[in-house]
């Protein structure tokens, strides 16, 4: 069985002091810098979700990832007691024997890690860690202590979807772990960071927020001392919108960010996904033409099993092939125009704007953001978000606002009458893009055949 804390865990002790990040440079190789790796590729980096509690596993799951006919990167995906601190639990569910639904990286022993990296881990094949904690202290001392030097997450984005960890104590969280995390740079190894930003909720935030909270958290790791980084988009209802979307991160990007090691990466649709393995595999695919079109670098896949359980390595590596061809049926879009004057961002920009004005820190900027509803995400129920806002799906897939709340979106959004969302409105929506793609009339194109899963990749 999968392992798996409630959301009010109660954070454990902490076991990680900050390590010398001066240690271990003879026993354990330079990694690469994983920007450049992923700026550098020439084709799309396609990356899976994965992670395993046994060591053996998840050294399997990064060496078929690795062997995949694409181009690919790793993922150790952790679990999520460590997520939330709950190391107590991570310790009894080892000692019986319990899976967990990811690699539990503080409590493993180091010289354990080490040795499933060990000739894994290379300038071929970087290496990135998942994992979703507003309190990721014991983490980045894990990652500093193996010098693994790629990770994701952010201040908001690892905050408000996942608990109820308060905004403030997350924000001074992240900058501390930056801060920390930034001075791999002094010793040779150039960290990344990847802001979650652009996934809040998974599904239903229309892609002008999404678009602002991940410049925003890309600025906030500026701030602290990050100078590769990348910014996400999750997919969502229309593919339109979503290349509008992407081409207005990367406008964003290039005007406010001060660095210039940074991309785009696209997350196939996080919301409820297709049942069937066609409808499956078609939404894979529009999000690979999204990326490549809209001139993203990277993509996070979603399988075959989404909609069921816990994909095995098998699915994994069936859908990273499959978003590789796709990605090289399509025609590139790094050159497309993300100058296009769009709503969406126009949107975002306005969001970025007028959130960076509320303090001359990134970190207090985002806190009074919220605290005045300038950043409300739909549907989320944390207590530090003002919940106001309300989204709908119109009759042509796009994500609108059905109410703004107190967004600073002024006249680019109508004022008036907000549109009625019901229960069962909501419900529908919910289940559109399931619904969409798992019909026959979902987008009924394919440009790669679905794959088979071969027995031998099983786990």
């Amino acid at each position: 069985m999968n392992a798996g804390p409630p959301d009010d865990a109660r954070t454990g002790p902490r076991r990680e002091a900050w390590p010398d990040a001066r240690a271990h440079q003879v026993a354990v190789a330079r990694p690469v810098d994983f920007g450049e790796f992923v700026r550098g590729a020439g084709s799309l980096v396609v990356q899976p979700r994965m992670g395993f509690g046994s060591p053996e596993l998840m050294r399997a799951g990064l060496a078929a990832t690795m062997r995949a006919n694409a181009t690919t990167v790793g993922t150790i995906t952790l679990d999520s007691y460590t997520r939330v601190g709950d190391l107590d639990a991570v310790d009894a569910a080892l000692a019986e024997g319990i899976d967990l639904n990811g690699y539990p990286i503080v409590t493993h022993d180091p010289a354990v890690t080490r040795r499933m990296l060990a000739g894994i881990q290379s300038d071929g094949f970087p290496v990135q860690v998942r994992h979703g904690s507003a309190v990721p202290r014991d983490i980045f001392a894990a990652l500093l202590r193996l010098r693994v030097n790629a990770t994701e997450g952010g201040p908001v984005s690892y905050c408000l979807p996942y608990g109820r960890t308060p905004l403030a104590d997350s924000v001074r969280n992240w900058a501390e772990c930056c801060a920390r995390f930034a001075e791999l740079r002094e010793h040779g190894v150039e960290p990344h960071l990847e802001t979650f930003g652009g996934c809040m909720m998974g599904q239903l935030c229309p892609p002008s927020e999404l678009v602002a909270i991940s410049v925003l958290e890309a600025l906030f790791f500026c701030r602290y001392g990050l100078r590769s980084i990348s910014v996400s988009y999750a997919q969502q209802t229309n593919a339109e919108q979503d290349k509008e979307a992407v081409l207005a991160l990367r406008r964003l990007c290039a005007e406010l960010l001060p660095v210039e090691n940074w991309h785009v990466v696209v997350y196939a649709y996080m919301g409820v996904y297709p049942a069937t393995g066609e409808g499956a595999y078609r939404l894979l695919g529009q999000a690979a033409e999204l990326a490549v079109s809209a001139g993203a670098r990277r993509l996070i896949v979603k399988t075959v099993a989404e909609s069921r359980r816990i994909p095995t390595i098998a699915e994994n590596v069936a859908a990273l092939e499959y978003a590789g061809v796709v990605a090289d049926a399509t025609a590139h879009g790094g050159g497309a125009d993300p100058a296009v004057d769009s709503q969406t961002y126009r949107e975002a920009s306005a969001l970025v704007h007028a959130v960076l004005n509320l303090a001359p820190d990134i970190g207090p900027a985002l806190l009074r953001a919220f605290e005045r509803g300038y950043l409300d995400i739909p549907y989320c129920l944390h207590p530090d978000n003002a919940g106001r806002t309300r989204s709908y799906i119109d009759d042509q897939g796009r994500l609108r606002w059905a109410d703004p709340g107190a967004l600073p979106l002024g006249h680019l959004v109508e004022r008036g009458r907000p549109h009625r969302v019901t229960s069962s409105g909501l419900l529908s929506d919910l289940s559109y893009v399931r619904r969409l793609y798992d019909s026959e009339r979902g987008h009924p194109r394919r440009i790669a055949p679905v794959p088979t899963v071969p027995d031998s990749l099983e786990g």
